[in-house]
């Protein structure tokens, strides 16, 4: 084990696949993903395996419903909250029948408080990232939710160790000012730098495991990543403009799970190729300046974003190419 939360040479899944069937899914996770194995999302088995509901599934007292195709607050638990509990739970009895006995690292997933904050409406309109007050309130109640389901994974995979992922793909729109309001002539006011690290921050304080905050998204603010306390950023490496934030946050130490594989066929490509993307990760460490006997530890390998919108096949070759690259970039160290 290296220094880091994880082995050297580690590659992982962002967290969602294709397809309905979990069982399968799971088996793939753990097939391809030896060392950084990850509980499989599957957003086409429709409301309540998407991000938004699987995560207000998580909440404590802050029930949610569907209403016209979207999620609200909820005056009381009803049936739309339980067939999220039992999608969760169906996925948790599957990781607990194929994770028996295992020992390694084994990655979580869920969606942030802002992501959260920007797609959650309120019952009396808009979202609830128009009311700070209520942000409170939602942070705390998933960093609460989280810390429980952690407890729950930690009972039913006792030899693991555990790393929660925050899908924050929503951070950079919500900290420009950028989600708009309901009527779509306005948008809600920008978050700034240290409120946005502060929800964050009491997500990573409360969970009791480390945490990797993801986003594939343009403009992702690492400051503010690295300021709630973040042990690593997943980022798409197809969408880095600017290296010196990312090299601050290397430098200062913290993990890169780094997007290089990409989420949906290339024209013209034979498919998935852990060498090309090993290759493309140490070209970045080497532009960045930082020694390759790093690379393997402080470096996971993943694709660029999800999977749900590829194929059983892609998903699974992308998988393998992502465990390849691993490996090769631990080759390297030495």
């Amino acid at each position: 084990m290296s220094e880091f939360s994880w082995p050297s040479g580690s590659a992982t899944g962002v967290g969602s696949l294709p397809g309905t069937d979990i069982a399968e899914a799971q088996r793939v996770v753990f097939g391809e993903l030896p060392d950084l194995p990850h509980l499989a999302e599957l957003p086409g088995r429709g409301p309540g395996s998407d991000m938004l509901g699987r995560t207000a599934g998580f909440l404590v007292e802050l029930p949610v419903q569907l209403y016209a195709g979207r999620w609200q607050v909820a005056p009381r638990p009803g049936h739309d909250l339980r067939v999220t509990a039992d999608l969760l739970e169906r996925d948790l009895d599957q990781l607990t029948e194929q994770a028996e006995g295992y020992t390694g690292v084994l990655k979580l997933q869920s969606a942030g408080p802002w992501t959260l904050a920007g797609g959650l409406d309120l019952q009396i309109g808009g979202r609830l990232l128009r009311d700070p007050g209520a942000v409170r309130d939602l942070t705390t109640s998933l960093a609460e939710g989280l810390r429980r389901h952690v407890d729950e994974v930690r009972k039913r995979v006792p030899g693991a160790s555990l790393l929660l992922q925050l899908d924050e793909p929503s951070l950079p729109t919500v900290m420009a000012g950028r989600v708009p309001t309901e009527s779509g002539l306005g948008a809600y006011p920008a978050v700034d730098g240290p409120d946005a690290s502060s929800a964050l921050r009491t997500v990573v304080e409360t969970v009791g495991v480390p945490v990797v905050i993801h986003s594939c998204a343009p403009g992702v603010p690492l400051r503010t990543l690295r300021d709630a306390g973040a042990a690593g950023v997943s980022l798409d490496l197809g969408l880095l403009k600017d290296l010196d934030p990312l090299g601050e946050a290397i430098e200062a130490g913290i993990g890169l799970f780094a997007g290089a594989v990409p989420t949906v066929p290339v024209a013209g490509s034979p498919g998935p190729d852990g060498k090309a993307a090993a290759e493309r990760v140490r070209k970045l460490w080497q532009q960045l300046g930082f020694p390759v006997a790093r690379i393997g530890q402080q470096v996971v390998v993943t694709p660029a974003c999800g999977l749900a919108g590829t194929s059983p096949a892609y998903a699974r070759a992308a998988l393998t190419a992502c465990r390849e690259a691993g490996k090769r970039l631990a080759e390297a160290e030495g």
